[in-house]
């Protein structure tokens, strides 16, 4: 990526929160390159929470997730989102008091990467959506030029743009965010983008019912576009989609503009399966050749089993890395 440093940064599953910290989005880009297939995303729904007393992301990062997103984030900070309620010692009154953390802030709480995902929908539809909410293509949830304008200055890592499920997303909302997207960010943080959701309008990428040359272009529109990162569906979690397939999309995207990069999608509510399910899916979207592999939030309240991402970052990359970013400090 013209302008973008691609020399100082070490491996990202390697990296502690202060390396991590203090890479440049390219540096950051070439980190998850140098990770050779290793890297760990999680998805995280800011509406619901698991466990009392901690966030999502924090329980995500302690189960071995490299990277982090956030889905269901409002630009707006009125917007209650209780998966983000944090409970700190105010030290003046000596007692604990509750309060809504942004990104900026939650950047403080974990030790990787972090961003939020910006609706491409163009519409609910409540007959499909699998959200507890009534509407998800709200404006303080699409990506917008105000809203991608907001997410610079909360210093998010990086954008994810796609729709969720019950949006009717389309491939060119997809492409035209993309490119509006990367007009306003310029070298400034990551733009994730694809299809691996929402297949029932416009099916997903890599969907057998489509051409796959529809599916190439799709790739090549959004890498054209500004994408840094392309999503698709990984295989085993949703109908039809092969390793072959995947694989041949994956190849496409280390070859039409070299250092673009490719991420796998765990989701169609298969990041709540059994552990043995998770693995196997792991296994295959490693054999695509994809640079991330994430795990979405549909397994219980607002995220993967933890036990799941624990499997996946076991099966990805070891124990001895694994237990590495379990275990890491704060330095």
């Amino acid at each position: 990526m013209k302008g973008m440093n691609f020399t100082m940064a070490r491996r990202l599953i390697s990296s502690s929160r202060s390396e991590i910290m203090n890479m440049s989005a390219g540096e950051l880009k070439a980190s998850v390159l140098a990770s050779e297939g290793r890297t760990v995303l999680c998805q995280n729904y800011v509406g619901l929470s698991l466990c009392e007393g901690t966030t999502n992301p924090e329980i995500a990062q302690a189960f071995g997730a490299d990277m982090i997103f956030l889905n269901g984030y409002s630009m707006d900070e009125n917007v209650q989102q209780p998966g983000l309620l944090v409970e700190e010692w105010d030290e003046d009154n000596k007692t604990y008091k509750t309060r809504q953390y942004r990104v900026k802030d939650m950047k403080k709480l974990i030790n990787v990467p972090l961003g939020i995902y910006l609706e491409c929908g163009q519409g609910d539809d409540a007959a499909t959506s699998t959200s507890p909410e009534k509407s998800l293509v709200r404006s303080d949830r699409i990506a917008s030029s105000e809203n991608i304008e907001k997410a610079i200055k909360e210093e998010c890592d990086f954008i994810v743009l796609g729709g969720n499920p019950g949006t009717r997303t389309s491939y060119d909302v997809i492409v035209n965010a993309t490119k509006r997207a990367k007009e306003l960010i310029g070298e400034r943080m990551l733009i994730f983008a694809g299809k691996w959701e929402d297949g029932v309008d416009e099916k997903v990428i890599g969907d057998p019912q489509v051409p796959m040359s529809v599916h190439e272009q799709f790739v090549k529109d959004l890498i054209d576009g500004g994408a840094d990162v392309i999503c698709l569906p990984m295989p085993g979690c949703r109908p039809g989609i092969t390793v072959e397939d995947i694989r041949s999309l994956v190849t496409l995207v280390h070859t039409y503009r070299p250092g673009t990069l490719a991420l796998n999608f765990l989701d169609c509510s298969v990041e709540g399966a059994d552990d043995n399910s998770i693995r196997q899916c792991a296994l295959w979207s490693k054999m695509t050749g994809a640079d991330i592999h994430a795990i979405g939030d549909a397994g219980l309240s607002g995220m993967s089993s933890p036990e799941g991402i624990y499997t996946m970052s076991l099966a990805l990359k070891g124990r001895r890395l694994t237990f590495r970013r379990v275990a890491a400090g704060r330095r």
